[in-house]
This record gives structure tokens, C-alpha cells and sequence, in this order.
């Protein structure tokens, strides 16, 4: 599932035709880095141009869209692509010790 944000609301969208793994979530590792800065939700939409509401649909999505992680990324001086990247190893390792 993916969300979309429109206005001040979020629509659900079926999106993805295959089952996605449930262990990684890009919100939830977001909202953890905003919390661990002590920074507030109103501060991040500020920095990434979207309204406060947006931020928490934001923190329910797993995958989200490389420009706005890489907008995230900048304002909160994170990079959620290295932990990406370090997710998709571990699958990939997974994937290929089970072949």
C-alpha cells in the first residue's frame, strides 16, 4: 500500500502488485529521526514545503518518493538512502543465499 497525499488529506492507493516486507518503513525511521532531534513536525513540513498534515501522512508511508526523501534528507541532515541501500543488501543477500 502507498499513500498519496493530496491537499489536506491522504488517499490509499493499491499500488504495489507485490506483497512489500513490512519490517522496513521509511515514515516510521522519519518520525524516529525528527523525534531524535527533538525537532517538531511543524519545523520539517516548514523545511520540505508542505503542511504540517502532509508530515503525518508522511510517517504512515512505507516507501516514499525519492525527491521527497531526498527533500526529508536534506532538512533533517539524514541519509535514509544509506539505510535503504542497507536494507536492499540484506534482501538481495537473502534473496541470493536462498537460490
Amino acid at each position: 500500500m502507498c499513500l498519496r497525499v493530496q491537499g489536506f488529506k491522504c488517499e490509499l492507493l493499491d499500488v504495489m502488485a507485490e506483497t512489500v516486507d513490512s519490517d522496513f518503513h521509511l515514515g516510521r525511521l522519519i518520525r524516529q529521526e525528527l523525534i531524535r532531534q527533538k525537532r517538531s513536525v511543524t519545523w520539517l513540513a516548514d523545511c520540505i514545503n508542505c503542511d504540517r498534515t502532509n508530515c503525518y501522512c508522511i510517517f504512515e508511508r512505507q516507501y516514499i518518493d525519492i525527491e521527497l526523501l531526498k527533500r526529508i534528507s536534506r532538512a533533517l541532515n539524514h541519509n535514509f538512502f544509506n539505510e535503504l541501500a542497507a536494507y536492499m543488501e540484506s534482501v538481495v543477500k537473502v534473496s541470493t543465499d536462498v537460490s
